[in-house]
């Protein structure tokens, strides 16, 4: 099962997101990618993970053009921006799903504030993952 998702820088959401899927079921072939990669990770995205024992620290941020032309099973993008944007995809996509989350690298306010924030679209997309691991996923044969 090869799952790509998407966003628009490819640093937070999505990388949380891949994160998430590929602790649910170490045999998936999960990648993430950004229309607009920012070329690196966001680092309170990665400590936001390392709290619940999830290393995304080996992820890479990638620009979609380098799996455009590969087959996916899903194609999932995970904010308002990559869902606008996305490209077509050359290859072959069987599914396409939108699930959004809010941005919490544009979180401003206290330290305490803008790290609840990290915790709390990390716990949705844990929820939204899980929904649709479960739902998807491990139904299959």
């Amino acid at each position: 099962m090869k799952i790509l998702i998407l966003c628009t820088g490819n640093s937070c959401r999505s990388q949380m997101a891949h994160g998430f899927l590929q602790s649910f079921d170490s045999n998936l072939t999960v990648c993430s990618a950004g229309t607009e990669a920012s070329g690196k990770l966001n680092p309170k995205a990665v400590e936001a993970m390392m709290e619940i024992g999830i290393d995304i620290r080996h992820h890479t941020s990638d620009s979609v053009e380098l799996y455009l032309d590969q087959e996916w099973d899903y194609v999932i993008t995970v904010c308002g921006g990559a869902n606008e944007n996305c490209p077509a995809f050359l290859g072959k996509v069987k599914h396409r799903l939108h699930i959004g989350f809010d941005d919490p690298s544009h979180a401003v306010g206290t330290d305490d504030f803008i790290w609840s924030e990290f915790r709390r679209v990390r716990d949705e997309i844990k929820d939204g993952f899980w929904h649709f691991y479960t739902e998807h996923i491990k139904q299959q044969p």
